[in-house]
């Protein structure tokens, strides 16, 4: 029997999931945790593309020609001409060989390329840690909505157990005819409705259950129980604010501004000139339309070229002034975002306080609920009331435990909620 009991205790609390399990398994292996690696990832590449720019290009390049007349492999210079030796010609010329282009002078547009992919890259890891604050928080709230259900469950299931019982006292009184029939069906009905009630929120769980599934990436069983410590909130608004001006959300679209100025830098870029260094080495190959013999000449050139545009009848003032309306854009959100971020400070310390005095007030409302059932209990057992109140009573008492265990976790949903605004959440 003992080894029974134990294996029972093993299965209903030796596997049950944890709320901080369940949030460092979503970290690693959810898909929302893949997808933030993948963004952090491809910011790297475009900054090593970047910087790669940087260094130009060398390719190997091949060409084929046939001509209608006669070429030469090389030019004809002065020197190979007065020389008198035979120069090789051919209508068919192949050639192979290495090209490298060297960008000298951009107007300083891939310095400001490089830079924005860096800024890029920090904005990444910034949005990576709001995502993960975001997900953290979602898989708080569902573990939370999930013991409120369940602990409403379990109170729903004793207030059918309990109307049960009324039921089968008031069958018991009805046969010896202290009852009437009908005050048997109204307790009837009620265990019915009660038991209808406790189907529902069985689903409920199990659906909850599912999306949070999905949300870590993995089945979601069993849960522990979470301590909740329910006291007075006090916050400092005034506090918070100042904080808030250091959060990612805020750098992320402080960043976003600096990103922008630098694009208004490169976008002046286009009206200086830009210098490119070019160099290239290899053979052509044909076939000597006289000797029928193949020949080969090797080449190699090495050059600047300087390329200035003198008119393009308004494009690069176009593109200057749209860099410089999306950098106000991009300050007007950083604006909108530090209000915003007051606003919801504000609303979360408001509903903070508010779930605590709801908590305290539904405490007040079952303690009374439950003594006046009771009196109802007496009142009915004496004939002094009728099954219509006690029903009453008893159906005002649930009432008033389901709201008690539900305003509990909308407390410590409103700490999260707190946490979650001020990106506490990955370090607790």
């Amino acid at each position: 029997m003992k080894i029974i009991l134990f294996f029972c205790f093993v299965t209903l609390f030796g596997y049950a999931q944890t709320l901080h399990s369940l949030i460092d398994y979503a970290k690693k292996h959810s898909t929302i945790s893949k997808q933030n690696q993948s963004s952090l990832d491809l910011a790297a590449l475009n900054r090593q593309n970047a910087k790669a720019q940087q260094f130009g290009e060398l390719n190997i390049v091949g060409d084929y020609n046939h001509y209608n007349i006669e070429h030469t492999l090389a030019p004809l210079v002065p020197s190979s001409i007065s020389s008198g030796t035979p120069v090789t010609t051919s209508k068919d010329i192949y050639s192979a060989g290495l090209s490298y282009t060297l960008p000298l002078f951009t107007g300083f547009a891939q310095t400001r390329s490089v830079e924005m992919e860096s800024i890029a890259t920090q904005m990444s890891h910034a949005k990576v840690k709001l995502s993960t604050q975001q997900l953290i928080y979602n898989i708080r709230t569902l573990y939370l909505s999930i013991l409120a259900q369940e602990e409403i469950y379990k109170a729903q299931r004793q207030y059918r157990y309990a109307l049960g019982r009324l039921r089968k006292k008031v069958a018991y009184e009805v046969k010896l005819g202290k009852k009437a029939k009908v005050d048997y069906l109204k307790a009837s009905a009620d265990e019915s409705m009660a038991r209808t009630k406790e189907a529902l929120l069985r689903a409920n769980i199990e659906v909850t259950k599912a999306t949070l599934s999905a949300l870590v990436g993995k089945e979601v069983g069993t849960i522990q129980k979470e301590k909740i410590h329910l006291s007075k909130p006090h916050y400092n608004l005034k506090r918070l604010y100042e904080k808030a001006q250091g959060l990612s959300k805020v750098a992320v679209d402080e960043m976003a501004v600096k990103k922008a100025e630098k694009a208004v830098q490169k976008s002046y870029a286009m009206k200086l000139p830009q210098v490119n260094f070019n160099g290239y080495v290899g053979k052509n190959y044909g076939e000597d339309i006289q000797t029928h013999d193949w020949d080969n000449e090797t080449l190699w050139q090495v050059g600047v070229n300087v390329r200035y545009n003198l008119v393009d009848f308004g494009q690069r003032n176009i593109a200057v002034e749209k860099a410089k309306v999306a950098k106000m854009q991009a300050g007007y959100r950083l604006e909108q975002t530090k209000l915003d971020l007051k606003k919801l400070l504000r609303q979360g310390v408001a509903n903070a306080n508010q779930t605590y005095a709801s908590y305290r007030g539904n405490q007040t409302q079952y303690r009374l609920s439950l003594e006046a059932q009771k009196i109802e209990q007496v009142r009915y057992e004496n004939d002094l009331s009728t099954m219509n109140d006690l029903l009453l009573a008893r159906a005002k008492t649930w009432l008033a435990k389901a709201q008690l265990i539900e305003s509990k976790y909308n407390y410590q949903k409103s700490q999260y909620y707190i946490e979650y605004l001020m990106e506490e959440g990955v370090t607790k």
